[in-house]
């Protein structure tokens, strides 16, 4: 899994800072920073339950220009 890639896109997918988004989850500013510069790695799991949860409370932008969050396996 490319965490660098998936946390952010998943991020911007949601249209938020990366504040707003560490806020949003309940995770530690440091901890998504790490994921971002692939300084630490996460589970697969916890990056689909955020998935999950930003599609269940329909925080996924839908916009035209953007690519869909997809998942590496």
């Amino acid at each position: 899994m490319d965490v660098q890639k998936e946390v952010k896109s998943l991020r911007e997918s949601m249209n938020m800072n990366r504040r707003e988004f560490c806020e949003y989850f309940d995770i530690p500013y440091r901890t998504v920073t790490d994921w971002e510069s692939g300084k630490r790695s996460m589970p697969d799991y916890v990056f689909r339950l955020m998935e999950y949860k930003a599609r269940a409370e329909k925080m996924l932008v839908k916009d035209p220009d953007r690519e869909p969050v997809q998942r590496c396996d």
